[in-house]
């Protein structure tokens, strides 16, 4: 992880991963990041993940919200994803816009996605490599402990998690609902339609930065991230 000084002068967080996905198809690793109903199941950092929108057949805005060590506050995003299959590889996308319907909450930190990216690369009939990229301004200044925790733990753990996750996969989808997969299949995708006109740029400097750098890792509850998919 990096720390590194983003467009409006706030220091954001940059992150590059890498991780090899034995016995997964690269179409398996994308439809798992494709789809809501299964991260539920096992990114348990999550609080909470829906699709607002449709812009295009290969983009939407979505919302995404996760848990921070308390007494920190937790984070959330609301971000326009895009996504291309690119032969047997796969890219997607995304990063933070204002929707006028969904406002900073007022129990959440309002945090940007400057870039983030997923690049999946088939490297055998059974076998994919996942890359990883995202640059994240949290709104804050937080403690060296969070950072420092998130890109020695939290990050790879995450990776991980994908991971087992596409290895239960085939089976948790086989019984709910197989066939059904809108980012594969257009005409199956029932979100409401969104007009780029309603969508801004979400700029940093116009949300509110808290000062969380004195808290310390003494005091604050961990949630566990070992909970499996």
């Amino acid at each position: 992880m990096e720390r590194s000084l983003n467009n409006w002068g706030m220091i954001s967080q940059r992150t590059r991963m890498r991780i090899v996905c034995k016995d997964v198809t690269a179409e398996t690793l994308y439809d798992v990041l494709h789809d809501t109903s299964y991260r539920k199941k096992w990114d348990t950092n999550m609080i909470d993940t829906f699709d607002i929108g449709r812009l295009t057949v290969n983009a939407d805005v979505g919302y995404y919200s996760w848990k921070c060590p308390s007494p920190l506050k937790n984070r959330d995003f609301v971000t326009m994803r895009s996504w291309l299959p690119l032969g047997n590889d796969y890219l997607i996308i995304n990063y933070s816009v204002k929707h006028p319907e969904y406002p900073p909450k007022k129990d959440y930190v309002r945090a940007v996605s400057l870039l983030t990216g997923y690049l999946i690369q088939s490297t055998g009939a059974n076998c994919c490599t996942l890359y990883y990229l995202t640059q994240v301004d949290p709104r804050g200044s937080l403690p060296k402990w969070v950072v420092n925790r998130v890109s020695q733990f939290v990050a790879p753990k995450a990776m991980k998690k994908i991971y087992k996750a596409c290895l239960k996969y085939p089976e948790w989808k086989r019984k709910h609902e197989p066939s059904l997969k809108p980012w594969r299949y257009p005409e199956q995708n029932t979100l409401p339609c969104i007009s780029v006109s309603e969508l801004t740029m979400q700029r940093a400097d116009s949300l509110e930065n808290i000062d969380e750098s004195g808290v310390s890792e003494e005091k604050a509850q961990h949630h566990s991230d070992d909970d499996e998919a």
